[in-house]
Parts: C-alpha cells; sequence; structure tokens
C-alpha cells in the first residue's frame, strides 16, 4: 500500500510544481506533509509492534501443524498434551548450550534471558490453559494442515485450553485477557501506536469520520 506521505507530496508536486522544496513551514501543505510522514511513522511502529505480539502465536501454531499425523485423525488428550510438552522443551538445548558458554561473572546473554522468559511466560500458561487448535476436531485438523501460515486464517480454527491436569476448555481467538479485552493491546507499545494512529486519523479532514488508508492496514 502507498504511504499517505507519497501521496500528499504527489498532490503538493502537481499544484506547486517545483516550489515544493521552498513552503513556508507554517503553510497548509507543509503540515500537511509533516502530518502524513508522522502518519507513516505509526503505522510502521504499529505494524512491528503487532508482528512481535503475533510471532508467538504463528510459532506455536505452525509448530503443531509440522507435527500432524500423516493419516489426520483426531488426537486425544494426552497426545495433545505430549506435543504440548514438547513445545515447551523446544529451547531446552540452546538455552542449556548458553549457559554452558556465558564465562563466570558475566551476565546472562539477551538471547538466554529472551529464552529463560518466554519459558517461564508458556509454563505458567500450560498451568492454567495452554491456548492450542482443537486437534480433536476433525474440520479444524483438515484446516490446520492446509494453513498457509498467514494470521487471518486463525480466525477459522477451533482452539482449546488444556491445562497440565488435563482439564480442556474452549477457547477464542486471538486470545482475550479476562476483562475481555485482547492480549495484544495489553501490550503498552501496541495500544499507544494504535489510540495514536486513529486520534490522527480522526482530526485528519481527508479522512472519514471512522476508516482511512492507515486504519485499513490495522
Amino acid at each position: 500500500m502507498p504511504s499517505k506521505l507519497s501521496k500528499v507530496q504527489k498532490h503538493v508536486t502537481k499544484k506547486k510544481g517545483s516550489k515544493i522544496n521552498s513552503l513556508h513551514e507554517n503553510s497548509r501543505d507543509a503540515k500537511r506533509l509533516r502530518n502524513a510522514g508522522a502518519r507513516d511513522d505509526r503505522v510502521a511502529r504499529l505494524g512491528a509492534v503487532r508482528e512481535k505480539a503475533n510471532r508467538q502465536w504463528l510459532e506455536r501454531v505452525f509448530f503443531l501443524q509440522d507435527r500432524l499425523p500423516d493419516t489426520l485423525h483426531p488426537l486425544d488428550i494426552e497426545a495433545i498434551q505430549a506435543l504440548i510438552t514438547e513445545f515447551l522443551k523446544r529451547n531446552d538445548e540452546e538455552i542449556e548450550q548458553l549457559k554452558a558458554e556465558r564465562r563466570v561473572g558475566r551476565p546472562p546473554s539477551t538471547r538466554s534471558t529472551m529464552l529463560e522468559q518466554e519459558k517461564k511466560v508458556e509454563g505458567k500458561e500450560y498451568e492454567s490453559g495452554f491456548r492450542v487448535p482443537n486437534l480433536r476436531d476433525e474440520e479444524t485438523l483438515t484446516r490446520l494442515d492446509g494453513w498457509k501460515g498467514d494470521w487471518i486464517s486463525l480466525a477459522n480454527l477451533r482452539f482449546l485450553r488444556i491445562d497440565a491436569g488435563g482439564q480442556v476448555k474452549e477457547s477464542q481467538f486471538p486470545p482475550r485477557d479476562l476483562a475481555g479485552r485482547s492480549v495484544f493491546e495489553e501490550d503498552v507499545n501496541f495500544k499507544d501506536a494504535w489510540n495514536d494512529t486513529f486520534t490522527t486519523c480522526n482530526k485528519d479532514p481527508e479522512c472519514g469520520p471512522r476508516y482511512c488508508s492507515v486504519s485499513a492496514t490495522v
């Protein structure tokens, strides 16, 4: 999608010609160019934060897709728990290697700290209910087997929460916290970027009252 800044630059160039390089800083066109540039920055920041938030769920689903049986058939809870345990241990070898390579008295590397934290967070999730596609459902298995890795298509899968004790609950996707908000909106940076984007869009006279070129990317 073309950036807002490039669209505004094209419009101003068509109107002003070579004079675009000598606009007064307080002129309407100069302000439009600055606003468009700032908006592009916010969109890029929002996209980066959202990609980071989504990555953990994509990795999880990819992992399970890769371990589907050759002949698709519903899995029992024990088999699903075995897959969850395997997933939780996927980085153990690297964690141990990083520990072994760390010199005495040196703090853990950023990578080591990140992996340890990730393992801790996922372990806590498993205690209360680990979210996975419903591998007991034939339709979900078929859709998961044909999944191309895109985020949008995950909404077509049924999800479950399975805890370490084998208790199963239906779940929704994207996951939501107890307050009913998407976990992605709980990320402060994501929330700030989201709010900044829509605040600016709603004030822009060129945008509609609710939707615009920026909100279409969210």
